[in-house]
């Protein structure tokens, strides 16, 4: 049997708009040009994709779980009319104030991944736009993907500080993400 091709993506930032504010609803939650067409294009090729969260908007009291349920099946339904899915939604509900072990740059979410799907994640390309996004998938292992949107839109242009890990892959956003990594899957058939 074929291992699965998984890949860990981030939310607010990568494939939806993210705000100061916090995203707190459904209405509030607006995907990125070209993200959900990516995510469905990796469906496409074989690719399941599986998001890992940090939501301290629940742990700070300015939505509830009903919301961030109304969040993601807004992005379900949406993914859906394009032929995609999201495989799985890990999230922690913490804020940093709470040490949890589940909030990135913790690897909590990607060890419950890694548990659920019962697979190694050495290798997995996780892909998000902060540090902490990469940071966590690095921790097991992971491959990582920064794309120029959401927090590190400001990145754009120039040099990448020297707190990112070396070995970081950069891509404009998601769909260039994806381009990249169906192109060296090709590549390597």
């Amino acid at each position: 049997m074929a291992p699965i091709k998984l890949v860990i993506v981030d939310r607010d930032g990568t494939i939806n708009q993210d705000s100061t504010e916090f995203i707190k609803s459904a209405d509030e939650w607006q995907a990125l040009p070209g993200a959900l067409e990516a995510i469905a294009r990796l469906n496409h090729a074989g690719w399941h994709v599986v998001l890992a969260t940090n939501q301290s908007g629940l742990g700070r009291g300015l939505f509830e779980v009903s919301d961030l349920n109304d969040m993601h099946a807004k992005m379900h339904q949406q993914l859906s009319a394009l032929g995609g899915r999201i495989d799985a939604v890990f999230y922690c509900p913490h804020t940093a104030n709470d040490a949890c072990h589940c909030r990135k740059p913790a690897s909590g979410l990607f060890e419950q991944i890694s548990e659920r799907y019962g697979i190694n994640l050495k290798g997995v390309p996780v892909v998000g736009d902060a540090l902490r996004d990469l940071q966590a998938g690095i921790a097991l292992g992971c491959e990582p993907h920064l794309v120029l949107t959401g927090k590190s839109l400001i990145h754009r242009g120039g040099n990448l500080p020297e707190t990112f890990p070396p070995q970081t892959l950069v891509h404009t956003d998601l769909a260039a993400f994806a381009e990249f990594l169906l192109t060296r899957e090709a590549q390597t058939l």
